[in-house]
């Protein structure tokens, strides 16, 4: 990428990495065994009182945690990390052959802006349900109310791509709808309250490749934001050099790196369902001017004609509604655009949903 540093991706001096970095040791660590045991559907409370309790303090102190026995199998993660790798180390050329679109989503992209600064990454992103048919809303009187769908765009090569990337997807959703189940129940609902916000979910997965950075005190690999949809399950390698933004006292918190574990976040929709109960954290990734690094976020989202909005179950007079509904097609359609170009106003958030009080 050149000896000079190209301004797209320098980052605000106040926003640019410390020399010191602050390992954490705070990020709770939750051993999900308990529910490992249990073939019913959904989840019986009862015996799992401390694990939802330590499910709980995470998302209301950090908005992140780290989880261990998973039941995703070891063999599936590897594959499509395996598969990532090839992937990124064919030729832009080949690569851009399957190059998303203002109109289509999906596929690769290598100019991506977080609050407006370009990341130093490339990414391919598909949909985990294929393909994803959605009316864009539910309302008849809404002039974009067509039907349209997105399809995932699939590289030829290599060539046991598509398989291992489907494979992983189906494991992965299975974990995120397990921690939505428990979630649930720390914040005393049902512990399927969720389930049929995701009956035409626009789910997606994301695999990251973060190149050496020749100026890690200048760029990110991606500038520090928080997650729009519901859940986030991360895979990282052990490069490290995701950091999270401690609730406590604003400072940026590099989460190490555990074999076999996926880091977990809260997003916004689970901010505005809760009523800020739980929170969505900012967070960011630092570049490493020796190694390449690879992630692969499965970020958990709606249908989109959702309307999110606090749960009535979690709202009453002493705690009133802080939000106005948010429809996720608009909201996340807002943001998608703001991921494409360079723009002079800040990219719509959450908290322009607010009520006044």
């Amino acid at each position: 990428m050149g000896e000079v540093v190209d301004p797209v991706y320098v980052q605000a001096p106040e926003h640019r990495p410390k020399e010191s970095v602050i390992i954490a040791e705070g990020i709770p660590l939750i051993d999900l065994s308990p529910i490992n045991y249990q073939q019913e559907e959904p989840i019986i409370p009862v015996s799992i009182q401390g694990l939802v309790k330590e499910i709980g303090s995470a998302c209301k102190e950090w908005g992140f945690f780290q989880v261990i026995n998973h039941k995703v199998p070891l063999g599936k993660r590897e594959k499509i990390e395996d598969a990532a790798r090839k992937f990124f180390a064919l030729s832009l050329e080949e690569k851009i052959k399957v190059r998303r679109d203002a109109i289509n989503v999906l596929g690769y992209f290598e100019a991506e802006h977080t609050k407006n600064v370009r990341d130093w990454k490339e990414i391919y992103d598909f949909n985990v349900q294929q393909p994803t048919f959605i009316p864009p809303s539910d309302d008849s009187d809404d002039d974009q109310n067509i039907q349209f769908q997105w399809d995932n765009r699939w590289p030829q090569n290599p060539p046991e791509f598509r398989e291992a990337c489907q494979e992983y997807a189906q494991e992965v959703e299975k974990l995120a709808y397990k921690l939505m189940e428990l979630i649930a129940l720390s914040l005393g609902l049902a512990p399927n309250r969720f389930h049929d916000f995701f009956r035409h979910n626009t789910s997606n997965i994301r695999l990251n490749h973060y190149p050496p950075c020749p100026y890690p005190h200048l760029a990110l690999g991606l500038g520090r934001h928080k997650d729009t949809g519901v859940l986030t399950v991360l895979a990282q390698d052990d490069v490290g050099g995701l950091e999270v933004r401690r609730k406590s006292d604003g400072e940026w918190i590099r989460v190490r790196p555990i074999s076999n574990s996926f880091i977990i976040n809260v997003g916004d929709m689970i901010q505005v369902w809760s009523n800020d109960a739980y929170e969505s954290v900012e967070h960011r990734v630092m570049v490493n001017s020796e190694k390449e690094r690879f992630s692969i976020p499965f970020f958990l989202k709606p249908a989109l004609y959702t309307d999110v909005k606090p749960l009535e179950e979690l709202t009453d007079e002493n705690n009133p509604p802080i939000y106005k509904a948010v429809n996720w097609g608009k909201f996340r359609t807002a943001r998608m655009r703001s991921n494409f170009v360079k723009s002079n106003v800040e990219n719509l958030q959450i908290y322009h949903f607010k009520i006044s009080q």
